[in-house]
This record gives C-alpha cells, structure tokens and sequence, in this order.
C-alpha cells in the first residue's frame, strides 16, 4: 500500500467521518466528562494544522498539531482506521507534527491521552515521547495519561 500524509482541512466529509470514528472509539475507553474531543471547526482554526493519512485517496488516519503559547504545541486527534492499524501510519503522523513544531521553533510538544489506550502509548513512546505529570489546563485524573517531548532547550 502506497500512503501519502498532507496537510488538509478538516472541513471535509472524510474527515467528519475520521473525526466521528475516533470521538466513538475514545467515548468506549473512557467517560465523556473525561474526553477532551476538538470538533472539526475548532481544528480548523488558525492555531491548528491537521495531517490526513491516505491510501489510494481514501482517508485513513488523521492527527494534528494545536499551538499553544510559551513555545508549546500539542499532539491532537490522533486515529487510525482499524483496517490500517499496525502499519505505523501514526507514527508517521506524529513524525509530520514533530518536523512542523521544530520548523516553527517550538519548544516542546506534549498530549493527553487515555488510560487505557495502549496502542496509542506506543505510537508516542517510539516517537521519543515520555511520560509526565499534567499538561496545559488537563485535570490530573485517572482517566489521563500524559506525554511530552522537549524539541528545543
């Protein structure tokens, strides 16, 4: 299979579709008050560039990057189709992410994701990222486990 990451609205119905697959996916792991979901139209604000994975033109993965201030960006949106699952396109998204925050000269990068999203640990943890304690404005609940990854000192 012959994938391409691009940088892409979110204001498309492929990606409505990715977005609503995921928010069902993370609603089975973990209660609602406890999921931090962005809507499509808040990922397509300024302060956030979405990477769409695609193979022979259909959507397949997603991820993006959200800026935050004092040099911090965050790893958001993060999925993967089932039926593409185990062929590290999500690492190859968080790589895309990773190389956009360095060009941009960002500091460090950092994500909040659930406690029982193993898979999702491991595409962070190949991706250099290691655990921490809270990030930005997440409660420190059960439900959350947090990542960062210092780009610039």
């Amino acid at each position: 299979m012959s994938f391409t990451i691009a940088v892409e609205t979110p204001l498309q119905d492929e990606v409505r579709t990715l977005v609503a697959e995921l928010n069902a996916v993370l609603l089975e792991l973990t209660p609602p008050e406890h999921c931090h979901h962005l809507t499509v139209e808040q990922m397509a604000d300024a302060d956030t560039t979405v990477f769409v994975a695609r193979d022979g033109g259909a959507a397949v993965a997603c991820g993006a990057l959200k800026r935050h201030e004092g040099g911090i960006g965050e790893v958001k949106r993060m999925y993967t189709r089932p039926s593409h699952r185990g062929q590290r396109i999500g690492e190859q998204i968080v790589a895309r992410i990773e190389a956009m925050a360095r060009a941009e000269g960002l500091k460090r990068l950092v994500l909040e994701t659930g406690d029982r999203h193993y898979a999702a640990w491991k595409v962070y943890e190949r991706s250099g990222f290691t655990r921490c304690g809270p990030v930005l404005d997440y409660a420190d609940v059960k439900w959350s486990v947090f990542y960062d990854k210092t780009l610039f000192d």
